[in-house]
Formats: C-alpha cells, structure tokens, sequence
C-alpha cells in the first residue's frame, strides 16, 4: 500500500499489470482470440462481452494455465509462458466452474487454497477465518461444501482467491446462478474489494450492468477481437455531438416535425426520449419542433451512453434515422 504524497504533487501513472501484445489463440479451426492488444492500468477492470467472446480463454493464459497460439502476455511485467508460477502466487481467482471439494467444511478448503497458495498453516486457518467473515459464511464456515447453496458456494469461491491477499483477483462470472438478491450481495463485496487501496480486480462478465456498479475500466471483446477499452467515465460519458430530448407525449409526432426546424433526430434506445445532432440554430429550434408537435419536453441535454448502447453502437449499425 502506497502512502499520500505530503507535497500534494500528483503521483506518477501507475504501470501496467496486464500487456497484451499480438495474442491469438486457436483451438483446431476455432480462433478464440484474434490478434488481441491491451495494456491495462491497476484499477477495477470490467472484461465483458456475450458469451463466447474469448474472455474465459483470456484469464487462462493471462494466469499462466493455457499458452497463446501466438503473441504474448504478461501480468505485473511477468511473462505468462515463462513465468505461470510466480504469476499465480500473486494473484487470486474465482473460477466460474464449481471447483469445491464437497466433503470439505469452508473453513478447511479456504485454509486448504491459503496452503497452496504459499502460507504456512497457522496463517493460512487466521485468514480463512477472516474472508469467510468478509463474505458472509462466518455462522456456514464448519458445514461441508456440498450442503452449499448456489450463492453459499460463489461465496466460497471469493473467499479462497482472497485468502492469500493478492493484489489482483481474477473474477470469472461471479454473480452466475445467483437471484436478485445474492446477485447484489456479490456485487457489493466487489464494490468494497475495488476500494480498497493496492487492489485492482478483473471481473470477466456478459452481464454489462455488473461492470458499470463495480468497475472504472473496461475491456470489450466480441468474437475473440477487442471492440474498445478504456476508462468507462470516458467511453459512458457526455458526447459533445449528440443531445438527448426526453418527452412527455408521441414521440413520432416530434420525428415528424423535426426536420421542418432543421433538426437531425431519431428514436433513442429508452421509451420517450430521441436523440439528435446540436442545432445550428440554438436549442430554440427543438422548442419549436416540441410544440408545433403539441408535446413537452421534460429534459433536455448531453447524451450519456449505457453499456448496453456502447455495446450495440460496436457491433451494430445504428437504428435508422441517425447519423452515420
């Protein structure tokens, strides 16, 4: 953990924990990754797209398990071919298979992953003690695995990549199974885990709204290739060439009278509201157009992107009627 800079001055930018250079990786006539390029800075780092899209096979070769068809990798400047073993020490992982052992209790395969992670016995029972606590399995840790439910066992799961304390944790689909309720319960202890000072976290997911609670970067692949990465604030954030019209009324009656005002405007994804490019005239013009359409406007300002467009604008062209 880093100290505060007593002069003030800001700090320097954080290295790199993951570089990614030319990755493909191939299983017989199926390209999983296709010539992939990232350097990603420490931080809570969303790795999203549907399923398919390479990320599971991403983590396995950034952890050292599985070696690129070409390209390379490396995690804290350490070559993932080379150097697998001492990449795993330092970092934690939540697999998204079921990979508990059902006869153990929680407390002895928690401290059972610590061992394996390098910590003596003593040290290694102290800290499971202390994640089941901080998962909430503290009043579950002497029952055995298999009597786990669904959410009992993701649980589990976080607790044994954390036991060992690892600055990074690798998250494959955390919140898979879970209902409502156990989804947002992993979703805050994410939150608390991205918080905190010395940690960044990947969190591998095709659920978008899981990236935008708990992350501030993101990486977006899609059939093996990178669709964008970079901060989320920067890619959600306002688009100095759009606005966004929030209406009480018939939206198509606004469509319709738009263009008389000289407007450029089409439907936006959420009911009620259309988007359009900045008026040459002022905004008075959409005024005009609202109420020459005999409806009101109800908000009126930059467009704000949610994962969910930014996904669609990648892959898919944009809805008819809007700019190309």
């Amino acid at each position: 953990m880093s100290s505060p800079d007593p002069a003030g001055t800001a700090a320097p930018m954080a290295p790199a924990i993951l570089q990614v250079r030319d990755l493909t990786r191939r299983f017989g006539e199926v390209e999983a990754l296709s010539g992939l390029n990232l350097e990603v800075a420490p931080g809570a780092i969303g790795l999203i797209g549907p399923n398919g899209a390479g990320k599971t096979t991403l983590i396995r070769i950034l952890l050292g398990l599985l070696g690129p068809t070409s390209g390379s990798a490396r995690v804290f400047g350490l070559d993932t071919v080379r150097d697998g073993l001492a990449i795993r020490e330092r970092v934690g992982y939540m697999p998204e298979a079921d990979c508990l052992i059902p006869h153990l209790t929680g407390i002895g395969f928690v401290a059972y992953m610590g061992q394996v992670s390098g910590l003596t016995r003593e040290h290694s029972f102290q800290r499971a003690h202390e994640v089941l606590e901080f998962v909430g399995l503290r009043e579950e840790r002497y029952r055995k695995l298999g009597e786990y439910s669904v959410g009992m066992r993701q649980r589990v799961k976080l607790a044994q990549a954390l036991v060992h304390d690892p600055p990074l944790l690798f998250l494959d689909e955390p919140t898979a199974g879970l209902d409502p309720g156990g989804r947002a319960g992993m979703l805050g202890l994410l939150q608390l885990l991205a918080q905190r000072p010395g940690r960044s976290l990947v969190l591998s997911t095709h659920l978008l709204g899981d990236v935008e609670r708990v992350c501030d970067q993101v990486v977006m692949l899609n059939n093996g290739a990178l669709l964008t990465e970079g901060k989320l604030a920067s890619l959600l954030g306002q688009r100095g060439t759009e606005l966004t019209v929030r209406l009480r009324g018939d939206v198509e009656r606004f469509l319709a009278a738009a263009p008389a005002q000289g407007l450029e405007a089409w439907k936006a994804p959420v009911a009620g509201e259309v988007r359009l490019t900045p008026p040459r005239d002022g905004e008075e013009a959409i005024f005009r157009a609202a109420q020459a359409a005999g409806i009101q406007i109800r908000y009126l300002g930059p467009s704000v992107r949610s994962m969910e467009e930014l996904f669609l604008s990648l892959v898919a062209p944009r809805a008819p009627g809007g700019p190309s």
